[in-house]
Order: structure tokens, then sequence, then C-alpha cells
């Protein structure tokens, strides 16, 4: 955190660029207003299938949508290990230790010696292609699994509801809720969850 800051810290006090107090908050606030929603949804959505340790590993390496948290789902489905138990916490981790080492490798190998030779190759228009298909792809199979590993349908239907109800209907209506429609769908799943979740108590005899 410290040598990231060095950079604009010097470009403010020791330059003649004159940003102002004023220009750097009025620079957070767009950034705020835009990425904001989640700083908060993201700790909340991760928290139960990453616990603490990989939390902070996570945050620490970036990525967690679309390499990290994939990581760590992939993994506790392998050993059939549940979110939120210490088993599951613990492949979490050794998943992340993992996506992150062959992250870099892969940055080494395939980036730094051979990205320059597949752009002058690759024609644009495919890469133009990839570009559009592969988060969304990468999304619909990282929700997937997600499903399968949970194996929560009450829970899962509900935000799957919400979230079209969301795009479909109320974007349309009020544009200026896009920002936080995220926001939105997770906090109103939840409390959807809870309301609707299952009250009968199972007790156990005393045969068991």
């Amino acid at each position: 955190m410290l040598f990231s800051l060095l950079g604009p810290a010097y470009l403010v006090l020791f330059t003649d660029l004159e940003i102002s107090p004023a220009m750097i908050w009025v620079a957070f606030a767009a950034v705020a207003a835009t990425f904001g929603v989640f700083w908060f949804v993201e700790p909340l959505t991760y928290f139960p299938i990453l616990g603490s340790a990989a939390m902070y590993q996570a945050f620490m390496i970036g990525n967690i949508s679309n390499k990290l948290l994939p990581a760590a789902i992939v993994a506790q489905s392998s050993i059939d290990a549940k979110p939120g138990t210490r088993r599951g916490d613990l492949a979490a981790v050794m998943a992340i230790c993992g996506a992150a080492t062959v992250h870099l490798t892969s940055l080494l190998v395939f980036v730094g010696f051979f990205g320059s030779w597949m752009i002058s190759v690759i024609p644009t228009e495919m890469i133009e292609v990839a570009r559009i298909y592969i988060l969304p792809s990468l999304m619909g199979a990282v929700l997937v699994q997600a499903i399968v590993a949970m194996k929560q349908p009450r829970p899962t239907l509900i935000a799957i509801l919400l979230s079209l109800i969301m795009y479909f209907a109320v974007i349309p209506l009020v544009p200026s809720l896009a920002l936080f429609a995220t926001a939105l769908v997770v906090v109103s799943s939840i409390i959807f969850s809870w309301i609707f979740r299952n009250r009968r108590t199972v007790h156990a005899s005393p045969e068991d």
C-alpha cells in the first residue's frame, strides 16, 4: 500500500500539476459512485464461501470473482467440503495459493514470452469476439458451479428471480439504479431468503 501511494503522492507534492484537495475529493467521489457498492457487496458475498483466511488472501491478490472464487468453489466441490466449515476454509486457502501460482507462472510464460507474438498473429476480429463472450461464459460457469456446490434451491431461485426482475423491470423503469443493481439484488436476496426460509425444526429422536 505504501509503494502504491508513492507515485500519486509524488505527483501531488512535487510536480506542477496543481492538483488541489477538492480535485482529489471529486475524483474519489466519482470512483466511489461507480465502484463503492462493491466495497460492501463483495465482502458480504465472498465471505460465506471463502472464510476469513482466504478472504485476506483474495483481497490482497485481486481478481476474486473471475479467478480466486471459482478456484475455491471447484476445490470445495472436488473434496465435498461444505463452505463455512474448517475443511471448506482450508480448501479455499489452498485453492487460492494454487490459483495465484498458476496465474503468475502463466503470466511469465504466455504473456511475458509469447504475448506480443500471439497478438501479432491472431486476427483483430477474433480478439474482439473473445473479449465480448469470455466474461459471460466464465461467469455462467461460476454460477452453475456455485449452485451445484451450495445445494440450496430456495435461495437460488429467489436470487435468480430477483435478478431477472431487476434487469428486465426495475432498471428499464429507473435507469439510475443500474450502478446499484448488484447491491440491491444481493441485499434483497438475503432478506427474502430469510423471510421464506424453512421454519420446520427437525428434532432427532432419542434412538438416533
